[in-house]
């Protein structure tokens, strides 16, 4: 079932959350845990990041060192239908245009087709560790309306290089893609960022997530705007409870997010982890009860490091 249509069945204000899939070589029982400890709030659907490879430098025997490519967390596509055969929960793997060919892309789709899994995130994703700007793969997408595009041909039954499959089932992709409520970074401005936001939206995109926000004014103004652009799919807002003092300065600078001015002044005061925790949750429930209250499709939430304050939240609200 499509991400909207879970939201339309919904009585009232739905639920998700993101994992991300374990380091390599680590087991799945933690997030596990996590939807177990959160589960009773009824999710609509769990998201499961993808991270790109990075270069690292291993050492040789012979004391030289020797560059690379690794990555931390495979296993998208697998905890993705873990999830979905063990709870029965629709689950939303992140499709990226980071790091990866066209070819490896459609190799996904394939498998996650033959999975039963047919609900997806597009994004364009981070760039790499070592680099001071986004560089796409010598055979990627530098765009994620070029990874939609890619997602949109498969669905009408062709490969990457135009040939015809015989289709491997009969369920589509449906996805969503991300939304900026204080502007995508590159975006030299909000108008041009809409643009191409609606131009996805034309294209196919079901729904938008948005960018996690602290200031729900932003997020109501970000609506406003997106309709009279004639953007009319559900715009999911995001929401992330600070779980740690450095978040002040981490949050900001990583996701070129704005804090307000009293939730910065009171993270200040804190001396420790758990009262930043006790501000993040008290914070984040606010924002949740007003976005429920004004009518919000549904609620995701960023649980990186915030499981247990994402429970607490969510206990609040639904």
């Amino acid at each position: 079932m499509k991400i909207t249509e879970l939201i339309e069945n919904k009585k009232g204000c739905g639920f998700s959350f993101e994992v991300l899939p374990p380091l390599k070589g680590k087991g799945i029982v933690q997030i596990y845990d996590t939807i177990d400890s959160l589960r009773e709030f009824d999710p609509l659907y769990i998201n499961i990041t993808t991270h790109r490879s990075e270069f690292v430098f291993k050492s040789n025997d012979d004391g030289t060192y020797q560059r690379v490519s690794e990555r931390s967390r495979p296993g998208t596509v697998a905890v993705a239908a873990a999830i979905q055969q063990k709870y029965g929960i629709q689950a939303v793997p992140h499709i990226i245009c980071s790091g990866f060919s066209k070819t490896e892309t459609e190799y996904a789709l394939i498998d996650l087709n033959f999975l039963g899994i047919n609900n997806l995130l597009l994004l364009r994703g981070d760039k790499a560790k070592h680099e001071n700007r986004f560089v796409p793969h010598e055979n990627g997408h530098a765009y994620a309306s070029e990874l939609q595009q890619q997602v949109n041909n498969f669905n009408d039954g062709y490969f990457n290089d135009g040939t015809k499959m015989d289709i491997i089932t009969d369920a589509k992709f449906s996805y969503g893609v991300a939304g900026y409520p204080e502007k995508h970074d590159e975006a030299p401005n909000m108008d041009i960022d809409l643009m191409y936001l609606k131009r996805k939206v034309d294209n196919g995109a079901d729904y938008v997530v948005t960018q996690m926000f602290f200031d729900n004014s932003k997020y109501f103004d970000f609506v406003d705007r997106c309709r009279k652009a004639g953007i009319t799919v559900p715009i999911i807002p995001g929401l992330k409870p600070i779980s740690h003092p450095s978040q002040l300065t981490v949050l900001p600078k990583v996701f070129h997010v704005d804090l307000p001015n009293d939730l910065a002044q009171e993270l200040i005061k804190c001396k420790d982890t758990e009262a930043a925790k006790q501000i993040g949750v008290e914070w984040c429930t606010m924002q949740a009860r007003e976005l429920k209250a004004a009518g919000v499709p549904s609620i995701h939430f960023y649980s990186l490091m915030a499981a247990g304050s994402v429970r607490k939240v969510a206990s609040s609200i639904y």
